[in-house]
C-alpha cells in the first residue's frame, strides 16, 4: 500500500499537539500531551510523545504501513541535524542538544524530519493559510515564547547552521532589559510572549496603587490580562498598548532585513488582535524606513491555532 498519510507534531513549551494528515492537508485525527511535566528527562518526553503518535495513528484508522513519516516543529529544532538544542522553554532540552529525530525514530519506527516550530508554522500558513500566494513574509509566533519563520522567495531561511530565524531574541529593550530565558536581557520574547505580557501586568500592579480587576487574580496569566482588557480594565488595555508598540517597533527593524510583503501573526497571544493591531501598525510605520512605510501588512493566521504548525510540520514528512 502506498504511504498516503503523514504525522505532524507541534512541540510547544507547555503542550505538544499531534495530527495525522492526508495529502490534501486534512487533519484526520489529533491529540495533545503535556510538554512541561518531564523535567530534564528527554527520554521520558520522547517515550510519551511516541505513545501519543501511535495512539493518534490508531484513532485516524490507519496502520503504520500507511504513514510516510513524521514531521516535527519544535523550539530550536534544527532541520539539518535533527536536534532540539538549548531551547529555554523546554526543560528537557534547555541545557543540551537532544538528538530528537534519532530518538523518536527509534521509539516509533518511522522516519522523522524536524524544524523550528515557527518555521513549521510558516510552511503551514504558506500552504494553507493567510500567506497563500506570498513568497516573502515573516511568521511571528506569539505563545509561551516568541518565535519566527522567515520566508524569502518562497523558501524558509535556515542559515548555515539550521538556526536562522530567532527574531524573538533580538534586543527590544537596550537599557535595563528584563532577563530572558535564553540567558540574555531585553529580548523581545521577555516582553511580547504570553509570559511577558503577564509579567508586565504584574510589574505595573506592584509599582502602583492603580485599581484593576487583575489585583484579584492570584497568578496572573496573559489570558487574565486579555479578559480584563475586554472588560475595559484600564491597566490591562495599557499592557496591550505597550506590547503592541514594542512589537511594531521591532517589526520595523525586521522589515529592513527582508522587505516582506507581510508580517503574519500566529499563536495564543495573537487572539488579542483587537488590542494589538493598532499599536503595532502605528509603531511599525512610525519607525520603518520611508521606502517601506504603509507597504507592509500585518495579518493574522487564518488557520485553527493548532493546525498551522501541525500542517507545516507534516509538510516536511512528505519529503521523507
Amino acid at each position: 500500500m502506498s504511504k498516503q498519510f503523514v504525522v505532524g507534531v507541534d512541540v510547544g513549551g507547555q503542550t505538544s499537539k499531534i495530527g495525522v494528515v492526508d495529502a490534501r492537508g486534512e487533519v484526520l485525527a489529533q491529540c495533545v500531551i503535556r510538554s512541561d511535566v518531564y523535567g530534564k528527562d528527554a527520554n521520558a518526553f520522547i517515550s510519551a510523545l511516541g505513545d501519543a503518535i501511535k495512539g493518534c495513528i490508531k484513532d485516524a484508522g490507519k496502520e503504520f504501513d500507511d504513514i510516510r513519516g513524521i514531521g516535527v516543529g519544535a523550539p530550536n529544532g534544527n532541520y539539518y541535524t535533527g536536534e532540539v538544542a538549548f531551547a529555554p522553554n523546554l526543560a528537557w532540552a534547555a541545557d543540551s542538544a537532544v538528538k530528537f529525530s534519532e530518538m523518536l525514530t527509534a521509539n516509533v519506527g518511522l522516519p522523522v524530519s524536524l524544524t523550528n516550530d515557527a518555521n513549521a508554522a510558516a510552511q503551514g500558513e504558506m500552504a494553507y493559510g493567510a500567506a497563500r500566494g506570498m513568497k516573502n513574509f515573516i511568521m511571528i509566533t506569539l505563545g509561551t515564547g516568541v518565535g519566527s519563520g522567515i520566508v524569502i522567495d518562497g523558501k524558509v531561511v535556515y542559515g548555515h547552521d539550521g538556526f536562522a530565524g530567532e527574531l524573538g531574541h533580538v534586543t527590544a529593550i537596550r537599557q535595563n532589559g528584563r532577563p530572558c530565558g535564553c540567558g540574555r536581557t531585553g529580548c523581545l520574547e521577555a516582553y511580547c510572549s504570553a509570559i511577558g505580557v503577564a509579567r508586565t501586568a504584574r510589574e505595573w500592579l506592584e509599582a502602583s496603587n492603580e485599581p484593576s480587576a487583575l489585583r484579584d487574580v492570584e497568578k496572573i496569566s496573559s489570558k487574565d490580562v486579555y479578559e480584563a482588557a475586554k472588560a475595559g480594565d484600564a491597566l490591562a488595555l495599557r499592557v496591550f498598548q505597550y506590547t503592541g508598540n514594542l512589537l511594531g517597533r521591532t517589526f520595523a527593524d525586521f522589515i529592513a532585513f527582508s522587505a516582506p510583503e507581510a508580517i503574519v501573526l500566529f499563536g495564543g497571544l495573537a487572539r488579542a488582535k483587537e488590542f494589538l493591531y493598532e499599536p503595532m501598525m502605528t509603531a511599525m510605520n512610525e519607525n520603518v524606513l520611508k521606502i517601506w512605510k504603509n507597504k507592509v501588512k500585518i495579518v493574522f493566521s487564518e488557520l485553527k491555532e493548532s493546525d498551522a504548525a501541525i500542517l507545516g510540520a507534516s509538510a516536511l514528512a512528505w519529503e521523507l
